[in-house]
């Protein structure tokens, strides 16, 4: 997420594990285990059920978010399995540790390679971000000018690599909010109705790959993704426009497929409708002219 500061991304960000279903006991396992080896896990509980939540500050160490140290232990990446971490302030993160981040998302495992030998520690988390388009954090805003130089701006975006920021399927800018909203009494939707809609996507996405080991569309490979993310006439075309004015990569391609089958799981739709893959592509970054 980007824009400008008090726009509500980092609101957002801690309102997301409210609409995640429920971890299974499997998963709770999982969860439980990690903090255990790692010493936080309380006295009184002996089964963690909620998801985890970790939001580390942007000067901890590449230790404190990776894991390793003398005696290997886990990070804050292997604490938010099964759940989700939020990096706020993501280009104050130094480079090399958001590099580091690339493996993880892809295998969600990492692995700490010692002297004595290597360990592996669950990494399987929903990867959260939230900037400033600026060091101001106000380029773009329609009220308050920017008064960064273009260099400084350029300077700034470019501390998120290409390849990381190619491995995030969902960049939205979060715009300011206006009077009339903040004023506004009408209710929004309730996270007990999403959380029950992305309940019901998980529940078809748990039929479709049953017997398999595949639990969510993200863990889709090629051969899965042309048995259930099939396109019509309409949706190939726009997905071919895609690729050749986005400059889409064969990694990109595929997460723009998972997502567009994810939306419709959530549309309880069985089949990808244009309008869903269209949803997924506005979704992919864009360069930002300065």
């Amino acid at each position: 997420m980007s824009g400008p500061p008090g726009s509500g991304k980092t609101l957002l960000a801690r309102a997301l594990p409210s609409i995640l279903p429920a971890m299974t006991t499997a998963e709770a396992i999982e969860v439980t285990k990690i903090y255990s080896v790692r010493g936080l896990l309380p006295s009184d509980t002996p089964l963690l059920r909620e998801r985890p939540f970790r939001s580390p500050h942007h000067s901890t160490s590449n230790v404190g978010l990776i894991g390793g140290g003398s005696w290997p232990r886990p990070g804050e990446i292997s604490l938010a399995h099964r759940g989700v971490l939020f990096l706020d302030e993501l280009p104050e993160f130094a480079a090399t540790m958001l590099e580091s981040l690339r493996q993880p998302l892809e295998d969600r495992r990492v692995s700490l390679a010692r002297a004595s030998g290597t360990v592996s520690f669950p990494a399987n988390f929903t990867l959260v971000g939230a900037m400033n388009p600026c060091p101001c954090g106000y380029y773009g805003d329609p009220v308050k000018e920017c008064r960064c130089a273009a260099s400084a701006i350029a300077r700034y975006q470019k501390r998120i690599s290409g390849p990381l920021l190619d491995r995030i399927d969902i960049h939205l800018e979060v715009p300011r909010v206006e009077y009339e909203k903040l004023t506004a009494r009408r209710a929004g939707e309730a996270s007990t109705t999403v959380r029950y809609r992305v309940e019901h996507a998980r529940s078809r996405q748990a039929n479709r790959f049953a017997g398999t080991q595949s639990i969510t569309n993200a863990d889709m490979g090629p051969r899965e993704l042309e048995e259930h993310a099939t396109l019509d006439a309409a949706g190939e075309g726009l997905l071919k426009s895609a690729v050749a004015q986005l400059h889409l990569s064969a990694r990109s391609y595929h997460r723009v497929l998972k997502l567009a089958r994810t939306i419709a799981d959530l549309a309880s739709e069985e089949r990808i409708a244009a309008h869903h893959l269209a949803e997924a592509i506005q979704y992919r970054p864009r360069q930002l002219s300065i």
